[in-house]
């Protein structure tokens, strides 16, 4: 009997996944779900009203039953009032990707893929990280107008601090810097929404939705048994203020963003789904969030099912819509909901309030205002999706996101004309998907390294050496042979989405496997100092190559993306300089005086107030030359130091930074704005911010000029 329910029930999901590969394969375009198309006397398909009187009123429609469908990321449609169904969950981490909402197929088969988040930190450029997302949302509403989409909110950015280097989803990040992955939030959910890069935000009108994630404090997938859904995070108040927070209050202040995700972990033995007090009182009452908050998947299942933070599956729903929880990402609260009413857990008002806030978004969206088409974003068509300008900015920005390390002995560039033959060698040289990272959709093109490189080099003899990233088969032998023979030897290494991705964190920090044996080897072997790239996501130790002087050169790629091996190929071949740094390096190891238990004296902000704070702010000129002989890009990163690091205050702090395009020679001065209150101000152990009386000593490099501050 179990043999046949077995076979029963793989036969059933061979035919299903069948019926998935059909449709698949078999849709083509058609109109995007839209509601209001037909002349209507319902308020909330006038668009004279405002929005938030329209939502009330197709809420105040709905009966309670009707309500509670509408809970989860796949909401049914409402056909008695012609509202369509709706599917919240749609990714777009660095170019629109594979996911409930979204079906890249038939007539529309990719979009354009951006290198993975942690390469396009290390430009330093929120001029570029801000076109990307322009792309982003182009391509998205394109994607959607032309019947792919079932969905407009995409849960992207991701902007969890990437503070332990073992975390299997920090590509996915900006990196460790608070203050850097703020500003990347905020410029990225600016162009995918539609918005300037700076200045007043239209609210009214998105041209697609961005979520920031994973709120908050979660940086670890599976480390050594201990589960993210187990997790519990403990933090301080502090920490929370001046690490964790930050991305995300700038996400909301400064980008406008429409989306929150709470996350799977607990901070401090509380759910983040479940907690009022970041949900409700923080984002939306400290920070003025005006959007939906979303649950990551299955996330209120696990309150009750794995932490064991609710009794009963009620107490579940109870929790998080109480806390401020919009929307579920799962079936839970459509299941357990109307329970919950029943036993007196939630009133249909917990419900209306959760609905407001998403049918809000669907009509900034514009999805209640007829045919999407014939609107403001409705010419956005096919043809912006993988357009040139879009391939263009993916190959800019794995160009500026590439960071040289080493180069001994002028190893790079290499020369066109005298480099007569190369071996490539090693198991990231000839995979092009490995250049995608993870959350991707598929390319417009798709080239290795290995391929682009032979466009230089005829004489390209390659070698895989290792069986996969993890190196636990490799060929040696066969590596050191091909190595030896060629004038020079590059080397595709580093890690893969087996060793780093969402579930998965890492044990230690060196190349896995036989690597480093398969690199010193060749290395001993080749004609010449040998050029290592690494191709990974998170840090990694490769000390024995930097201390090797038969390795000459050292890149790290990150996951670059659809352009990555023509990046990659253009800067060993000099026709780009690589001139950015590692986003996970950004870091260096008339009023109320308060005086801590240390004796420092310091100044609560909130009690300067706003006009006195902008009296502080003054400018900061600094002087920048290029003294090499080549044109390149440089970021320019302005540090906060104290003269000490009592009170947990770090020793130092990124304030600012400017990405600067410099000719070969050319001398530039680049002014940063620098506001006291902002750029001089510590979480003190409650959370507050404060700025300590005395010195602080701004700097660029080596070079600083000390500020006192006194009230």
């Amino acid at each position: 009997m179990a043999r046949r329910t077995h076979v029963d029930q793989t036969a059933t999901a061979a035919a299903l996944l069948l019926v998935f590969v059909q449709l698949l394969t078999s849709s083509s375009a058609a109109d995007p779900p839209f509601s209001c198309g037909a002349p209507s006397s319902a308020p909330f398909c006038d668009r004279k009203l405002p929005i938030e009187q329209r939502a009330g009123d197709l809420v105040s429609k709905l009966t309670l039953e009707e309500k509670i469908s509408q809970l989860g990321d796949l909401s049914p449609a409402v056909d008695r009032l012609g509202v369509p169904a709706y599917k919240w969950w749609s990714e777009a981490l660095h170019g629109v990707a594979w996911s409930r909402g979204i079906h890249l197929n038939g007539s529309l088969r990719a979009a354009t893929s951006f290198p993975q988040v942690i390469l396009t930190a290390a430009s330093f450029n929120p001029d570029l990280w801000y076109r990307i997302g322009q792309a982003i949302g182009v391509e998205a509403r394109g994607i959607y107008n032309n019947g792919h989409a079932e969905g407009l909110t995409f849960w992207a950015p991701n902007i969890n601090v990437f503070r332990d280097p073992r975390w299997g989803r920090g590509q996915e990040t900006p990196g460790e810097d608070p203050t850097m992955s703020g500003k990347y939030a905020a410029v990225f959910v600016r162009g995918v929404q539609g918005y300037a890069m700076a200045g007043a935000i239209n609210s009214s009108d998105l041209e697609a939705s961005a979520c920031c994630k994973h709120f908050t404090a979660y940086d670890l997938e599976n480390w050594k048994g201990v589960t993210r859904f187990a997790f519990d995070a403990k933090v301080t108040a502090q920490d929370l203020a001046d690490t964790y927070n930050p991305p995300f209050k700038s996400c909301v202040e400064e980008g406008g963003s429409s989306g929150i995700m709470c996350s799977y972990n607990r901070v401090n033995g509380v759910p983040t789904c479940a907690d009022h007090n970041l949900l409700t009182k923080t984002a939306r009452g400290d920070w003025g969030f005006n959007g939906y908050i979303a649950s990551d998947c299955g996330a209120v299942a696990i309150i009750h099912d794995v932490q064991q933070y609710a009794k009963e599956p009620e107490d579940a729903v109870a929790d998080v819509l109480k806390a401020g929880l919009d929307v579920e990402c799962g079936g839970y609260a459509q299941t357990h909901g109307l329970s919950a009413i029943r036993k007196g857990k939630i009133t249909e008002q917990d419900i209306d309030r959760a609905l407001h806030n998403l049918f809000t978004i669907r009509m900034r969206l514009g999805l209640f205002n007829g045919n999407p088409k014939y609107n403001r974003y409705g010419n956005i068509g096919a043809d912006q999706v993988c357009k040139q300008e879009h391939q263009n900015l993916a190959l800019q920005a794995a160009q500026d996101g590439i960071v040289l390390l080493k180069n001994d002995g002028a190893a790079l560039p290499l020369s066109k004309t005298k480099v007569s033959s190369i071996a490539v060698i090693g198991p990231n040289a000839n995979n092009a998907g490995l250049l995608l990272g993870n959350y991707h959709g598929p390319p417009c093109i798709s080239v290795t390294p290995l391929q682009a490189l032979r466009g230089y080099v005829k004489d390209a003899r390659f070698v895989a050496g290792c069986n996969a990233a993890v190196c636990n088969v490799s060929n040696v032998g066969e590596a050191v042979r091909v190595a030896s023979s060629a004038d020079y030897v590059v080397m595709f290494m580093g890690l893969d989405q087996d060793q780093e991705r969402e579930e998965v964190d890492r044990l230690e920090l060196g190349l896995p496997g036989m690597q480093e044996y398969l690199v010193n080897s060749v290395a001993d072997a080749a004609k010449k100092p040998v050029i290592l790239v690494l191709l990974c996501g998170g840090p990694v130790d490769v000390t024995f190559a930097k201390n090797n002087p038969k390795i000459g050169a050292i890149v790290w790629a990150g996951y670059p993306g659809q352009a990555g091996g023509i990046a990659i190929a253009q800067v060993l071949f000099g026709e780009h300089n690589p001139g950015t740094k590692p986003p996970s390096k950004t870091n260096i190891d008339g009023l109320k005086a308060i005086e801590s238990a240390t004796g420092t004296v310091s100044y609560d902000v909130e009690e300067i107030g706003a006009e006195a704070c902008d009296k502080l702010k003054f400018p900061a000129l600094v002087r920048v030359q290029n003294q090499g002989t080549m044109d390149g890009r440089h970021p320019v990163l302005l540090f906060l130091r104290w003269p000490n690091a009592t009170d947990g205050r770090p020793t130092s702090q990124l304030i600012g930074f400017q990405s600067v395009h410099l000719r070969a020679a050319q001398t530039a001065h680049v002014e940063f704005e620098v506001s006291p209150c902002e750029h001089f101000s510590r979480a003190a152990e409650d959370g507050r911010k404060v700025i300590d009386q005395g010195s602080h000593f701004v700097g660029v490099g080596e070079d600083e000029f000390e500020i006192s501050f006194m009230a």
